[in-house]
């Protein structure tokens, strides 16, 4: 998954980012066919910049997506609700696979790269995005879970999570692991009581 220049660089590894610095090569996964049009793609930030780098993209005229989970802090006198950052050092962005827009997000402060495989950027599919921001405008409880390949893909029927899809994980209680898979990160949601069918 790592591009082989990746220590020269200086960029995280394991996340597979495209470095801003190389954006001249990035561009050449735009000429193959099957990715070419508008796509969301996982951009990958400076640390603490995911907000800022959301807002700079997004006045460019780029669709963003930031996931954020709303958790309670305690302090001694008071609790309260906080949007804290879903996936530290990541936000996503609707682009087009031409070269213009991918250099362009590449020259925004902050932004580290785009998430590749095999050196090419990767494209996110709609789907995963979809169930992400459907899980979360729901404010069901979730958690960060161990990023999963294995295992059975269901689709849940019925109720406010209607399609959502992901893999079952039997465990203490039946919990349904959403994936990222271009970020290499999942959440894990308690689906007690919801149908599920085998996709």
């Amino acid at each position: 998954m790592a591009v082989k220049n990746a220590a020269k660089v200086g960029w995280e590894s394991i996340s597979g980012a495209l470095p801003a610095e190389s954006a001249p090569r990035v561009i050449e996964f735009a000429t193959s066919a099957s990715v070419v049009g508008i796509h969301w793609y996982a951009v990958q930030t400076r640390y603490r910049f995911e907000r800022k780098v959301t807002a700079q993209i997004q006045r460019q005229g780029f669709e963003t997506f930031l996931p954020l989970i709303r958790q309670i802090h305690r302090w001694s006198d008071r609790d309260k609700a906080v949007d804290t950052i879903l996936f530290p050092g990541y936000m996503f962005a609707r682009l087009h696979s031409r070269p213009a827009s991918i250099q362009q997000v590449l020259k925004t402060a902050g932004v580290v790269g785009l998430v590749a495989f095999s050196g090419a950027a990767a494209p996110v599919p709609a789907k995963q995005i979809e169930d992400l921001r459907k899980l979360l405008t729901q404010n069901i409880p979730c958690a960060l879970h161990a990023f999963l390949k294995a295992g059975q893909k269901v689709r849940i029927r019925g109720g406010c999570l209607d399609g959502l899809e992901g893999i079952l994980e039997e465990a203490r209680q039946k919990s349904l692991v959403i994936s990222v898979d271009s970020i290499q990160r999942a959440i894990a949601i308690t689906i007690e009581g919801y149908e599920l069918e085998l996709i």
